[in-house]
């Protein structure tokens, strides 16, 4: 991204001059700017409400992943392309979504993606054929993208000072609990096979659940927008589409396909189109445009640093849960069930350290980023050293302690982080900072699944499922390392 320094004229607003009053007419007092809508409570707890939905989605497939396929017929291929599409869909869309928010009304949107996101989940539990859900999850995941930034916008909007930090603190909890809940929430629903239905009430959950944020949302959620609103950047839309697909798509899908041909002109092309979608933006902010990634808006050190720290946090954290749903079905062999309910401890510690963040932030700043990290490679190592010594008798008690010591770490390093990145994103650019930093996470999460993913399903047909999984937890360890590291790099104080 460029590091040039937006122009007085991006950046402050208009100044007209005003006459100086005559001796006999006494000054006008100016006229006091309408105040910003607050978030309440129920507000509060409705957007999160809203933006859990998404997130939930991403990874309640993976413990269904093995009935989807006896089901449908789908096959290796298609499976991945069940995640692959909604992952895709879900980050390529993601900063348009946040800018058509500060454009046409971040509520307004707020609705329409809860609605959208109810008839696509709803599309999904009625699949008939493998190919029709891999349709419904490309949908769905589009209407996640407009859903997911007016959550994160409207916070940063409707919320100063330490009632957003508390805010942002809560939308980072939410983001770590709910990925987490959606693993059990799956190997819960898969197992309970519903009036037959299976595999399929892990969307149509999701309708009465939107239902409820919706009709919430018409009371709670307050209307806001930018004040002044940037056209669509059509250029940078397509151009950041380009550069996703080319990656995400050969990554998460070429293994399975053989790696044939085009997954490997995909990767080839990802580079180039990364370099024109940055040429584009630089111009479009040079010349007084509307650049879809303000390359000035990665030039505050908090939004740079923390969008750095969550690229390899939400790699390794996406591989996880993949990896280690499928370890647990296919090697150890325990049912969706038990393989979910193997990340209760994960769950409710991740929830406990996020509830004590804010408070610890306060006094140790980003020192508390720093320790999480350490805190999530010890119960790293002491899964990986339980699966080596402990296969195949590992059950659920057995993973708890480092399961409970990995999500203490992991909830003192995700909500910090977020809170982080848009502390100092102007109002005006919340949908487009929101966006950034969401798809920032979910492209990661993609990776993350594609790359440990690949790593895993490739090493377990020569080496066996334990000593794949381990070397998969070995590269997450990796990528904890540079987590570590790059918390440095924060700012010492967390506003």
């Amino acid at each position: 991204m460029d590091q040039t320094l937006p122009s007085r004229a991006q950046v402050l607003p208009r100044v007209t001059r005003i006459a100086a009053p005559s001796p006999s007419a006494p000054p006008k007092s100016p006229s006091p700017s309408p105040a910003a809508p607050a978030l309440s409570a129920l507000g509060l707890l409705t957007v999160l409400l809203g933006a859990a939905l998404p997130m939930v989605d991403f990874f309640i497939v993976n413990v269904a992943l093995p009935t989807i396929d006896r089901d449908l017929d789908a096959g290796p291929a298609v499976l991945e392309m069940v995640v692959a599409g909604y992952g895709v869909a879900y980050a390529v869309l993601l900063v348009l979504g946040g800018r058509l928010g500060d454009l046409f009304g971040r509520r307004n949107l707020f609705l329409w993606g809860l609605g959208l996101f109810a008839a696509t989940s709803l599309a999904c539990g009625l699949a008939p054929t493998a190919w029709t859900l891999v349709a419904a999850r490309v949908a769905q995941g589009a209407a996640s993208a407009l859903l997911l930034p007016q959550a994160l916008a409207t916070i940063q909007a409707a919320t100063s000072g330490s009632s957003r930090g508390k805010a942002l603190s809560y939308y980072g909890a939410t983001a770590g609990v709910a990925s987490v809940v959606g693993q059990v929430l799956g190997g819960v629903l898969v197992s309970a096979d519903l009036a037959g239905s299976g595999w399929r009430a892990i969307f149509l959950v999701n309708v009465p659940v939107a239902a409820v944020a919706l009709a919430l949302a018409l009371k709670s959620v307050p209307e806001t927008r930018s004040a002044n609103p940037a056209r669509i950047d059509r250029a940078g839309t397509v151009l950041l589409a380009l550069t996703l697909i080319t990656l995400l798509l050969p990554l998460t899908e070429g293994r399975a396909a053989g790696w044939p041909l085009w997954s490997w002109v995909l990767l080839a092309l990802s580079p180039f189109a990364a370099a024109a979608f940055v040429a584009v933006e630089r111009h479009g902010e040079r010349t007084g445009g509307n650049p879809l990634l303000p390359p000035s808006l990665v030039r505050i050190h908090s939004v740079r640093s923390g969008l750095l720290l969550i690229v390899p946090f939400c790699l390794g954290f996406g591989g996880f849960m993949f990896v280690l749903a499928v370890a647990m079905q296919d090697g150890l062999h325990l049912g969706a069930l038990a393989a979910g309910a193997a990340l209760a401890p994960l769950c409710a510690a991740f929830f406990a350290a996020s509830l004590l963040g804010p408070r610890m932030v306060a006094r140790h700043g980003r020192r508390v980023v720093t320790a999480g990290s350490l805190v999530q490679a010890v119960g790293l190592a002491a899964l990986a050293a339980t699966f080596f010594w402990g296969w195949p008798h590992v059950g659920i008690l057995t993973l708890a302690p480092s399961m409970a010591v990995l999500g203490f770490g992991q909830g003192f390093v995700l909500p910090v982080v977020f809170r982080i990145v848009l502390s100092e994103v102007p109002a005006a650019q919340a949908g487009v900072g929101s966006g950034a930093m969401a798809t920032t996470q979910q492209s990661s999460l993609a990776l993350g699944v594609a790359t440990l993913g690949t790593l895993f399903l490739t090493l377990s047909t020569s080496i066996g499922v334990r000593d794949a999984l381990v070397w998969a937890l070995a590269a997450q360890l990796a990528a904890v390392a540079l987590t570590t590291a790059l918390s440095f790099r924060l700012p010492r104080a967390v506003v």
